[in-house]
């Protein structure tokens, strides 16, 4: 037999042996994904980091409600219009609530960017060695090696004293955005023939601002540009414990491990289109239908078309508005909403109101649809990702940089779970699986 030959039955046989009845899911009241029957996650934890608000539950019941995101207790919405009225950069002031649990004066939001600022530059040889003599297609991928390769320049990096750990996490935090840049800069430049830049950052300048000095030729960029994007970090910097990458930084801080390891597998969590990367689906289904449908005003083809998604008949076959709905929120996402408010002025300063009026007209039509063809009474509303790609689109961003932009956002997050699981934590994630094989005899090789 040829290897493609035996693969094709190697594969056949994996599957064959590990199919499980979904039968005995319900039957042993198996909660799977971690979710109850009706939709709610099962409770595994506690946190004082993040709250996400989206229905009330009532004696079992769920009344969909507006979306409310909750940051050490300040609503979102508190926070954005304290930092915006004031003209400032919000992600360096919204990392010190997250890792330290109290909003900082003027004094200390100073010291503390000052301290990132500090923590940006990349050890010696690292940009050579780790980044551009090993390119990857895949920034996501580059990302994650670049963090484990951080343990390799770390002297103490097994060191899980409190002090120790967030001097790993504020480095994290002060050059993801580095890593992330560079990383993109050798893969346009190794695997597109791109010219290769490489910017370092600027001590004066907020996250947000570097990020987009570092990754454009000519480092240029608009004030409202840099002021959306810090928006963007903000609203994704943290999502409480139960999304997949906040859980998994839990999981594995619990076994005791270091650091990068931690925030490596955080990364791998947050590469999957399923997490990080669904703001990429919204692009692409958008693309999709603008290729589709002819005029874009015209609300009867639009809606046959968004029909033709939900039947599984037209983009991707999976009946998903890519964008719409969430599995906390209902009436609204607060993130979704606050970006949808900047994109509409970028989008003026762009000339890109007609695509935005498509995404308006998509979000208005969608949640009708949804009940109609899918026969639910689940309220539905776009989330953050509906918006956050075109926001990116607006900012000349490439597509392979969205999830990456997502991780240089949430590492904020996942740093203050860390820190939580290790003060708080102290045992070891250890669910339970139901062993529902039953047990075989031991063939002996001449029988077989």
């Amino acid at each position: 037999m040829d290897t493609r030959a035996y693969l094709d039955y190697l594969c056949q046989l994996a599957e064959k042996n590990n199919t499980i009845d979904a039968e005995l899911y319900e039957r042993y009241n198996v909660k799977r994904g971690l979710r109850n029957k009706d939709g709610t996650g099962v409770l595994v934890g506690l946190t004082e980091i993040g709250e996400v608000h989206g229905y009330i539950l009532d004696e079992g019941e769920r009344t969909p409600d507006h979306g409310r995101l909750l940051y050490r207790g300040i609503d979102i919405w508190d926070i954005v219009r304290g930092f915006q009225q004031e003209g400032r950069a919000g992600f360096e002031e919204v990392c010190y609530l997250l890792l330290f649990g109290e909003l900082p004066n003027r004094e200390n939001l100073m010291e503390f960017t000052r301290l990132l600022a500090e923590h940006r530059a990349l050890p010696d040889g690292f940009v050579e060695d780790m980044i551009l003599k090993a390119p990857s297609n895949d920034i996501m991928n580059k990302l994650a090696r670049s963090v484990l390769a951080a343990y390799t320049y770390d002297r103490n990096a097994d060191d899980l004293s409190i002090r120790n750990v967030l001097r790993q996490c504020l480095g994290l935090i002060a050059r993801f955005p580095i890593m992330v840049a560079y990383g993109y800069q050798a893969k346009a430049h190794y695997y597109e023939n791109k010219s290769l830049y490489i910017h370092l950052p600027q001590e004066e300048l907020s996250t947000a601002e570097n990020f987009l000095y570092m990754i454009r030729p000519d480092n240029q960029y608009t004030a409202l540009e840099a002021e959306l994007l810090d928006l963007a970090l903000v609203l994704h910097a943290e999502h409480g414990g139960g999304n997949n990458s906040a859980f998994t930084v839990h999981v594995v801080s619990s076994t005791g491990t270091d650091t990068y390891s931690v925030i490596a597998a955080a990364v791998g969590s947050l590469k999957g289109p399923k997490h990080g990367g669904a703001n990429i689906k919204v692009m692409e289904m958008i693309e999709n239908i603008k290729d589709n449908v002819r005029d874009w005003h015209d609300e009867g083809e639009l809606r046959d078309y968004l029909i033709k998604i939900l039947r599984k008949e037209a983009f991707d076959g999976s009946g998903l508005i890519y964008g719409i709905g969430h599995a906390v929120y209902t009436l609204s996402d607060p993130r979704a909403v606050l970006l949808k408010q900047k994109a509409a002025e970028l989008a003026r300063e762009k000339n890109m109101e007609d695509e935005f009026g498509l995404y308006q007209a998509i979000e208005k039509m969608a949640p009708e649809l949804f009940a109609a063809e899918k026969k639910v009474d689940k309220v539905v509303a776009p989330n953050v990702d509906f918006y956050s790609g075109f926001v990116y689109k607006m900012l000349n961003i490439p597509m392979e940089l969205y999830t990456p932009i997502f991780a240089i956002s949430r590492i904020a997050g996942w740093c203050a779970h860390r820190l939580e699981e290790l003060i708080s934590g102290g045992r070891i994630f250890r669910p339970a699986y139901k062993n529902v094989m039953g047990k075989k005899s031991y063939i002996p090789m001449a029988e077989r």
